[in-house]
């Protein structure tokens, strides 16, 4: 289990690191990325806006006056020299028309032609000026511009170099960039320990549902999670399993209980049958009065061992959603007539009074008869199990607006609040001292659904039990009351006619 889990935790991981943590990484170093652009534009930006403002129109105005030959430019350079009030922030030099520097802002020769990389664009370029970046001789950084200076006859006669050192501002810009490389170190820091936490988070739950539900899995119905705290998708997840395992604990417990009783309720018939059998081959024709009694106890045995097999294939068949109904139009007072008939001998036998009253009309609807007739039977079989010698039961059947109402009550034992929500499920029972495999009631609700009916239990405790249920009924006017059985017998010739027709 520790390997099955450490791959868990490998595999997670990896693929959140894979699928998450990759592209979250990429796009933030594309972001600081970014942000290192626009701050090296932002300043670039600002140094080229400096030195561009000193080619403007006020350079060609202040050399109209020392353009007339060589001599006359170089007194022009030495002036400008001199009143350019820029010194401290940006070098300057004048450069005759062969390229050569005449004079310095700085006050030092200047013989190197190669450091005038962009001399020649200056003076061919229609603007009359020219941008240039890049390291002088000397090592040291600059952004410059060259302004060509032309005479009267728009003739090149020089240029003016401005200089604008960017040590300063590479400097600025690494320091930006190691704040930024630092906030992109310390983010994807964050990012994978914030990420190997929620990971680890969710991991170490998981392994334990793992490891829980493998529990579960062997049979170990009492495993449960109770350490998970949080209350989102894993803790309800965890929340199921162990609402699972409670189920399973539960439905184990019912289906061992149901195999026992069906175990039992098949054991006592056989059993007494076989008993019979046998001293019925004892005796041979000697004693014909035990030899009626041994038949009947056969007989009557053989038809509740037949009972119980009913039952366990109705089971099966809903089971697999197989129950067929031969749907004809029935009077379903009739079967309930019928039903509460045939219980009344069994009722004196045990000393419990059956009470029955229902309209004298006819309820007709479209249904199958034998199915109905097993909803009333397994009813009335519960409530005479459950209800004591001296107890009392009523069926009582009301007939208002196309509906019927069937009511069956007892005084029996009655059913807790805890197991009232789950007398329906198949295999459930409340009281395992009584005879019974616990799927009647599953079997009598899902008929009455199939009939598109309702099936209700209300109970009390130590008082009883009342059962309802409801079908809707085709209309009957009551002139038509004494024509209903005719109706009834027409309706179930001409489906009978029908059925012999396709077959």
């Amino acid at each position: 289990m520790a390997k099955n889990g450490e791959k868990l935790i490998v595999g997670l991981t990896k693929r959140w690191f894979v699928q998450t943590a990759t592209i979250l990484i990429a796009v933030l170093l594309i972001v600081c990325i970014a942000i290192a652009f626009t701050i090296k534009n932002y300043y670039y930006s600002s140094v080229e806006r400096k030195i561009s403002s000193y080619s403007n129109s006020i350079v060609d105005t202040y050399f109209e006056s020392y353009t007339e030959n060589d001599r006359n430019f170089e007194a022009g350079a030495r002036a400008y020299i001199s009143d350019f009030s820029d010194k401290t922030s940006v070098e300057v030099w004048v450069i005759d028309r062969y390229g050569k520097v005449i004079v310095s802002s700085s006050g030092f020769a200047v013989n190197d032609k190669s450091y005038i990389e962009e001399f020649n664009n200056a003076i061919e370029n229609t603007l009359s000026f020219a941008r240039w970046t890049g390291k002088l001789s000397s090592g040291e950084h600059v952004t410059t511009l060259t302004k060509a200076v032309t005479n009267s006859e728009n003739k090149p006669v020089g240029a003016i170099r401005y200089l604008l050192s960017m040590e300063g501002i590479d400097a600025q810009l690494n320091s930006w960039y190691l704040i930024i490389s630092a906030g992109f170190l310390l983010l994807v820091f964050l990012i994978l320990i914030s990420g190997t936490i929620f990971i680890n988070s969710i991991v170490k739950p998981i392994r334990e549902i793992n490891e829980t539900s493998k529990l579960i899995a062997d049979g170990n119905y009492d495993a449960k999670i109770d350490h998970y705290l949080y209350k989102d998708e894993v803790g309800e997840l965890c929340d199921t399993i162990n609402n699972m395992a409670k189920k399973l604990k539960v439905s184990d417990k019912i289906r061992n209980d149901f195999i026992s009783t069906v175990s039992h309720e098949l054991r006592t018939p056989l059993t007494a049958i076989k008993g019979w059998g046998e001293t019925l081959l004892q005796i041979g024709d000697t004693d014909p009065a035990l030899t009626k009694r041994g038949m009947g106890v056969i007989i009557s045995e053989s038809s509740r061992l037949n009972g119980i097999v009913e039952e366990l294939l109705d089971f099966s068949r809903m089971q697999s959603g197989k129950i067929n109904l031969k749907i004809e139009k029935m009077d379903i007072l009739a079967e309930l007539d019928e039903t509460v008939f045939a219980f009344k001998d069994r009722s004196m036998r045990e000393g419990i009074e059956l009470i029955y009253n229902a309209p004298n009309l006819p309820a007709p609807m479209d249904g199958d008869p034998d199915r109905i007739k097993q909803v009333f039977v397994n009813v009335l079989d519960n409530a005479l199990k459950y209800t004591k010698q001296g107890g009392k039961i009523c069926a009582d059947a009301e007939i208002k607006d196309d509906k019927i109402k069937i009511t069956i009550s007892d005084t029996g034992c009655g059913i807790s609040e805890e197991d009232l929500p789950h007398v329906k499920e198949k295999f459930y029972k409340t009281n395992m001292t009584v005879r019974g495999s616990g799927i009647g009631l599953a079997v009598v609700d899902e008929i009455i659904r199939l009939h598109n009916g309702t099936f209700d239990i209300d109970s009390v405790l130590g008082q009883g039990t009342t059962v309802t249920i409801c079908f809707d009924i085709d209309h009957v006017e009551l002139d038509d009351v004494w024509d209903i059985d005719a109706a009834i017998a027409k309706e179930n010739e001409k489906k009978s006619m029908e059925e012999n027709e396709n077959g």
